[in-house]
């Protein structure tokens, strides 16, 4: 059996203070890392400039590692409509992003995510952290924004052939 071509990942852990985001290489059986990182808002700008310095941020790395698609973790919704609506703003910047560089993007609630990566719907970040480090052994990440950012990207990795998108040469 030949194997897939190999597809560049960006995972997406949308958030206002900060918006983690991984990218990986997937060629169907293994997975490797790329890069990682995170891009904070500052929290003493209005929320339009906040909202921008995601899009912009997300832009950059877009451009700097090229992938060929995009997952982006669902809203969590909480008790606090005002806080789940801001993190609704900046997932629409997360979408918004790879859209506009042409990315096909899988959207991904955060269960599924935990379960991909652990096994489990309801994994702790401890454990997140640890399969990410399992998994990407050469993961380099600062904080659990970053490595919830890579399991979405292993998560679409693994799901993306059920959203009917086809592999893409990555020339690299």
């Amino acid at each position: 059996m030949a194997r897939q071509n190999k597809i560049r990942i960006i995972g997406i852990d949308p958030g206002l203070r900060r918006t983690g985001w991984g990218v990986i290489e997937s060629d169907g059986v293994r997975l490797g890392y790329i890069a990682s990182g995170c891009i904070a808002s500052c929290a003493d700008e209005p929320l339009s400039w906040r909202l921008r310095e995601i899009y912009e941020g997300l832009l950059e790395v877009i451009s700097t590692f090229k992938p060929n698609e995009a997952g982006v973790e669902e809203t969590f919704v909480n008790t606090n409509a005002r806080a789940t609506l801001k993190l609704g703003q900046a997932r629409g910047m997360a979408l918004l992003a790879p859209a506009i560089k042409g990315l096909t993007v899988g959207e991904y609630p955060p269960n599924l995510v935990k379960k991909s990566v652990v096994g489990a719907g309801h994994a702790d970040k401890r454990q997140i952290q640890a399969m990410i480090g399992f998994l990407l052994p050469k993961a380099s990440f600062d904080n659990a924004d970053e490595a919830d950012a890579l399991a979405i990207a292993i998560c679409h990795a693994n799901h993306r052939t059920s959203l009917g998108l086809r592999a893409m040469a990555v020339d690299r």
